[in-house]
C-alpha cells in the first residue's frame, strides 16, 4: 500500500512511517504550496491513501468519484504532542491494510470508513 501524505501532516509521522518500511510521499517535498486538488490528483493518479487533517479532501475526493484504487484517511484527532506524533500517528496508520478504497475517519475513539464504490 503507497501513501501520499498531505503537506499538513507532521513530518515526524512521514518519518515514523517511512522508518518502519511504508511507502510515503509527502506533498510538503513534492510540490510545496500545492492546492488540495493538485494533491488529490497525484494520490488518484498513483493509487496512493492520501493521509490528511483537511477536512476539505472530503468533498473534493466524492466530486470525483474515485475509484477504488485509492483512498482518503482523514484524522479528527487532537494533535499529540511534537515528540509523540509521529509513532502515534504512523501506529494509527499501519493499524489496518484496507485503506484503498474508503474515505476513511480517525476520530478520538472511532473510526468511520465509507467505500467509494459499492463492495
Amino acid at each position: 500500500m503507497r501513501f501520499l501524505a498531505d503537506e499538513n501532516f507532521p513530518g515526524r509521522a512521514v518519518a515514523a512511517l517511512r522508518r518502519a518500511g511504508v511507502t510515503v510521499d509527502w506533498a510538503l517535498e513534492l510540490a510545496p504550496g500545492a492546492p488540495d486538488e493538485a494533491v488529490l490528483a497525484r494520490a488518484l493518479a498513483s493509487g496512493a491513501v492520501l493521509l490528511t487533517f483537511d477536512k476539505d479532501f472530503g468533498e473534493l475526493a466524492w466530486r470525483r468519484k474515485p475509484s477504488a484504487g485509492f483512498g482518503v484517511l482523514l484524522f479528527r484527532l487532537p494533535m499529540p504532542r511534537a515528540a509523540e506524533a509521529g509513532d502515534a500517528l504512523a501506529r494509527l496508520v499501519q493499524s489496518r491494510q484496507d485503506w484503498v478504497g474508503h474515505f476513511s475517519v480517525i476520530e478520538p475513539g472511532r473510526l468511520r470508513m465509507r467505500a467509494f464504490i459499492g463492495e
